[in-house]
């Protein structure tokens, strides 16, 4: 079978569809990803994906009248017809993704219509599929899709450890000149309801440097520039990354005792290369802050909610819990 993949964005959402891609491979079918190009190097050297075929949906929107955008979209379909899949998976739920999807010439399986964030793109799906009450995170939403396919679930955890076969020399030296071990902190979001706030996390990061030595390292992304400069001011003395690569990223988050971030990227990236998460989110009712259904996945008690109604030393009791789970001694920072 070639089995079409279309997921364009965002980098957490990418990241929670990669057991699609793993469990068809397992299952021998050929794997074609549409993904857009800001999140193309999310996918670069995974070895479940023959081809990742790159849009720019947003570009493309911005810059409708360009003789570029009129020569780039065809391109794209003519792309997705010489992959040729037999089945292809929406699993975005939007207009543009189902769009793409049913450019590709084959059936495709999607979310029903109570489902999607955009309804009324389920018309173009061939299939449409309602998951059980139990899956309820997205991973396990993403994963019911398979089953219209007919490829077996045998992997659920999404896995990005193969972004650390990729070298990072601006990662390397970055991790060559900060103190061991240490602490991520990310307070950049997508979304104001999903930031904690640059005191809170300070508050947090200066504590667990005194309770366990972790040194704060401040994570930053395109538009965190003034959350991670404020953040860096009040836990100085505190290490900032050069702007990494998602392949970069991944060694610095891989190589540090905990990731602490709100429902972002990185938070979701830690989690996929199995480090310590912990995840803070919002009100418990938020349609798009729940951890239940976006939480961290491998570990899913990972969490504070809703974090704007703890009080600090709450947040700083779980952290050291969970770093408790896993260290057996005590953390010292190297001399």
């Amino acid at each position: 079978m070639r089995l079409l993949i279309v997921r364009l964005s965002a980098m957490g959402d990418v990241i929670h569809a990669l057991p699609l891609a793993a469990n068809a491979h397992a299952a021998g079918a050929t794997v074609g990803w549409v993904v857009e190009r800001p999140f193309a190097g999310l996918l670069e050297g995974n070895p479940d994906c023959d081809s990742v075929l790159i849009a720019d949906t947003k570009r493309w929107r911005r810059r409708l009248p360009a003789p570029s955008t009129w020569h780039e979209i065809p391109s794209l379909f003519t792309a997705l017809r010489r992959f040729a899949p037999d089945r292809t998976i929406d699993a975005q739920g939007l207009w543009k993704s189902a769009l793409v999807a049913r450019v590709a010439g084959a059936p495709v399986a999607g979310l029903a219509a109570s489902e999607r964030r955009e309804p009324g793109s389920a018309l173009l799906c061939a299939v449409r599929v309602v998951p059980a009450p139990s899956e309820r995170h997205v991973v396990d939403r993403a994963l019911a899709l398979l089953s219209a396919v007919g490829i077996p679930v045998t992997r659920r955890a999404p896995d990005a450890g193969y972004l650390l076969s990729q070298p990072s020399p601006a990662a390397d030296a970055f991790l060559a000149s900060i103190p061991k071990p240490f602490a991520v902190f990310h307070p950049g979001a997508g979304q104001p309801a999903k930031t904690w706030g640059e005191d809170r996390f300070a508050n947090l990061a200066v504590a667990l440097r005194r309770e366990t030595g972790l040194h704060p390292v401040v994570s930053w992304g395109p538009g965190d520039e003034p959350r991670a400069e404020r953040l860096c001011s009040l836990t100085s003395p505190s290490s900032r990354p050069p702007l990494l690569d998602f392949a970069g990223l991944a060694h610095l988050l891989a190589a540090s005792t905990l990731v602490v971030a709100g429902d972002t990227g990185p938070l979701h990236l830690a989690d996929a290369l199995g480090v310590l998460t912990l995840g803070l989110f919002g009100a418990a009712d938020s349609d798009h802050n729940r951890p239940d259904q976006n939480g961290p996945y491998r570990n899913r008690s990972a969490v504070v909610a809703p974090m704007h109604e703890v009080s600090d030393r709450t947040v700083l009791e779980r952290a050291i819990d969970l770093l408790g789970q896993k260290c057996r001694h005590p953390l010292t920072p190297e001399r």
